[in-house]
């Protein structure tokens, strides 16, 4: 399962899972931008279908989640990709809107979706070297929507808590194989286009998918898990995101934001 794949990083994840033999979900919140990219994977030979999944809202990602579990199937790799940048505002549930989607959404997928994880089951998640401008989380501020100067700063919150999860996760369940990472600094329409010039050297959406391709896929990584890495090898995160007893808050307040009243 790739969530966001209707473009991006997440579209070349898509189709590079498909073409190396793996069935495909599409989970994305645009029936009109996703069902292409699965018509392409399987005019190409490959096996896709499209999930709806809206991150902004809590009810539909635990509805999404529910949906595939109830299918019995399981997952090998859940890629949580999807994410915004440069935004303003709140998530249906009142949450700023980059936490409320780039975390807390997935953060609710994934548990969600335990019933289809098995052991082995890969968890990558998709966060960002932007995760150094953040120093901590202000647990009141993202129940605030941002000004319209403070997106990068709550960008930035938002993948502090993409690394944290997924080092949390992979201490909460050593039966999974979780991973986090920088895709680099990728040609996609997450900022708004008057930011663009200020981001030179950008990689392709394929170029940027090749790390989570890698974590999804790679043997040298089945014994290893909760690990941050960058161009395919492991990278050291910024000491916010080293930090487990802001992991240990995190995942309390995210589990009691989401509702899970016993959270694995």
């Amino acid at each position: 399962m790739v969530t966001g794949p209707s473009s991006g990083i997440g579209r070349a994840t898509a189709v590079e899972l498909a073409r190396r033999g793996f069935h495909v979900v599409a989970a994305g919140r645009s029936e009109e931008r996703t069902v292409p990219v699965v018509e392409d994977i399987v005019a190409e030979g490959g096996s896709a279908e499209f999930l709806a999944l809206d991150l902004a809202s809590l009810d539909s990602t635990a509805t999404a989640a529910s949906r595939f579990a109830a299918s019995g199937r399981g997952l090998d790799v859940l890629v949580n990709n999807a994410g915004v940048g440069g935004r303003t505002g709140l998530t249906e549930d009142g949450f700023e809107i980059h936490f409320g989607v780039n975390h807390l959404g997935h953060f609710l997928l994934t548990h969600r979706l335990e019933p289809a994880l098995g052991p082995g089951t890969r968890v990558v998640v998709v966060s960002s070297e932007s995760h150094r401008g953040a120093h901590g989380i202000d647990f009141e501020r993202v129940r605030r929507p941002g000004g319209p100067f403070a997106g990068y700063g709550n960008y930035a919150v938002s993948k502090l808590a993409n690394i944290l999860f997924a080092r949390d996760l992979a201490r909460h369940h050593p039966e999974l194989r979780t991973y986090s990472l920088h895709p680099g600094l990728v040609d996609t329409g997450i900022f708004p286009a008057i930011a663009r010039p200020f981001f030179r050297n950008r990689l392709t959406p394929e170029e940027g998918a090749e790390t989570s391709v890698w974590c999804a896929t790679a043997e040298e990584l089945a014994d290893e898990s909760g690990n941050y890495y960058s161009r395919r090898a492991p990278r050291e995160p910024s000491p916010a995101a080293r930090d487990d007893g802001l992991a240990t808050e995190l995942w309390a307040r995210s589990s009691e934001w989401c509702g899970l009243a016993s959270p694995g």
